[in-house]
């Protein structure tokens, strides 16, 4: 072999090694600027990227898996990343199972709703390796509270990202100023970059793929997993994502959804003249009349009452709906009679209610004999009136019944064994108000001045990618986005009838929160893993 003089070696190494310390030296170089330019210490803090690393096992149905967490932040930026302007931290946590080949393998991303939720309900009680103990539909009592092992984590199907939206949990928006008064406008300006449709999900676009880069995870299959408002984000983010990005997606898992907004059940009463949203819940409020035993004539079995109830909603329901004051008396009053035998309300308080009762009504109504009102996100949960005198429920007897837990369970989980978050405090919800609900739909020049509807990027990222999979699931018993208005957005998405094929069904004896019920949890991972299996291409 010819041999070389050393000092030949040296510079030869030099020369290719140059590149790599060329870009280290201008990566910490742009990072001292930032420092130099941050208001605190804190602020210093906040612009670097961490990851927190710790390892741990999980029993999933009888079955150990060993797996790495990573708790951390990925830093977003503008436009323009030479400008060195980094504009929020993001938080995640990443469950990696070990001992795989990772680049194959499924990766999911996970994220509640809100908008401006963090993400600890999935990640504490449905899919994340430990679980908190709740009640099943009774007020759970304060702490200490149990957190167990998930028998029912999602990470025997896939590794898991639980990302933080913007401004909640240890999210944060960034403005790098040495000024006070500046940083704070900046932050002020900052909001509208984030806090919108349209926005967060092209923050969260932007963070899947720095994600993928990051770890090395491009050539995995792919998922989004959104739970409420994280439907609506993941309807808009899956179409960014394929025809922005040319990221095709494996498939899409909907829970609780809510595409178009005309079909809130919360609001109807402030939209004249667009009476659907009445319809489509009266199959969860007659859920929820039978589940408490309100019904004049109660039904055996819930499903086989829920198809006649949906017929009826569909049929009668609208047509008598649609015709508004041209309504006959006669007509009338055969409807509300109808109309209480489904939901068990008086029949003189539907006539009064022109045949139109929003969910806060119901919630207020259905058990208003016993003082007590109905639980929104989960209809099986019931609380005192804070006014019997009110005209609708003023607050969520789910919500106050095992939110505590949750949040006390994570503050301590995340501190404790994923070491992380000790100097910083975590936002359940963000300030995310005023948010941007105007929202351009696909091949629209500008946003419309209707309610926000993102069914069309669903449709498109369907049309654009006609091997993506969707799976809706819900619960029976949610109030805030009732399942039958789910069904029918999707039996209305502008799509081939070939690709309906791609949608898959899943729905529970649940509320919002399908996994705060244990049978429910184990049914949802159930179908989820089974969704996984089918659609990661291994094979096929």
């Amino acid at each position: 072999m010819r041999s070389f003089p050393q000092w030949l070696m040296v510079a030869w190494a030099c020369a290719l090694l140059a590149p790599a310390w060329a870009a280290e030296d201008s990566a910490k170089h742009k990072e001292k600027n930032l420092e130099s330019k941050a208001e605190s210490a804190e602020e210093a803090a906040l612009i670097k990227p961490k990851q927190v690393t710790t390892e741990g096992s999980v029993s999933i149905e009888g079955h150990a898996l060993n797996y790495k967490a990573v708790a951390g932040t990925i830093i977003l930026t503008g436009k323009d990343e030479k400008k060195e302007d980094p504009t929020a931290s993001i938080f995640y946590t990443a469950y990696f199972k070990r001992d795989v080949d990772s680049g194959k393998r499924p990766l999911t991303f996970l994220y509640n709703g809100g908008p401006g939720s963090s993400t600890v309900w999935l990640h504490m009680g449905a899919f994340g390796p430990k679980r908190v103990i709740t009640l099943d539909d009774q007020h759970t009592p304060a702490a200490p509270y149990k957190l167990a092992n998930n028998d029912y984590s999602l990470l025997d199907a896939s590794d898991l990202v639980f990302i933080d939206a913007p401004g909640a949990g240890f999210s944060r928006l960034l403005a790098v100023e040495k000024d006070k008064e500046k940083q704070e406008a900046k932050l002020k300006e900052r909001g509208k970059e984030f806090y919108g449709v349209d926005q967060d999900a092209r923050a969260f676009a932007q963070f899947i793929s720095k994600f993928l880069s990051q770890y090395g995870r491009w050539n995995s299959p792919k998922y989004l997993f959104g739970e409420s408002y994280g439907t609506t984000r993941s309807a808009v983010l899956a179409n960014m994502l394929e025809t922005e990005q040319s990221v095709d997606l494996n498939g899409v898992i909907l829970l609780s959804q809510i595409l178009c907004f005309s079909n809130d059940a919360d609001v109807p009463q402030f939209n004249p003249g667009v009476d659907q949203a009445y319809a489509l819940a009266l199959p969860t409020y007659a859920a929820t009349a039978w589940y408490h035993h309100k019904l004049p004539n109660q039904a055996k079995e819930l499903k086989p009452f829920l198809a006649e109830v949906e017929q009826f909603a569909l049929t009668d329901y609208t047509v008598a709906l649609a015709a508004g004051s041209t309504l006959e008396p006669a007509r009338k009053a055969a409807i509300a009679q109808k109309l209480h035998e489904y939901t068990g309300l008086p029949v003189a308080y539907i006539d009064k209610a022109n045949l139109r009762v929003y969910a806060g009504e119901f919630e207020k109504t259905l058990q208003d004999d016993s003082d007590l009102t109905t639980g929104r996100l989960d209809g099986r949960f019931s609380g005192p009136n804070m006014d019997p005198l009110d005209r609708d429920a003023q607050y969520d007897p789910q919500s106050a019944a095992i939110s505590s837990a949750y949040v006390s369970a994570f503050n301590d989980y995340v501190r404790r064994q994923l070491k992380y978050g000790d100097d910083q405090a975590f936002h359940v919800f963000g300030d995310v108000q005023p948010w941007n609900w105007q929202h351009q739909p696909p091949g629209a020049n500008a946003p419309f001045p209707i309610s926000t509807n993102v069914m069309p990027d669903l449709a498109v990222a369907m049309k654009y990618n006609p091997q993506l999979h969707v799976l809706l699931t819900g619960g029976y018993y949610d109030l805030a986005t009732p399942y039958f208005a789910a069904v029918f957005e999707m039996r209305h998405l502008p799509i081939p009838a070939k690709l309906q094929a791609n949608i898959e069904y899943a729905f529970y004896e649940s509320g919002h929160m399908v996994y705060a019920h244990e049978e429910s949890l184990k049914k949802i991972h159930d179908d989820v893993a089974g969704f996984i299996g089918k659609t990661d291409n291994h094979g096929h």
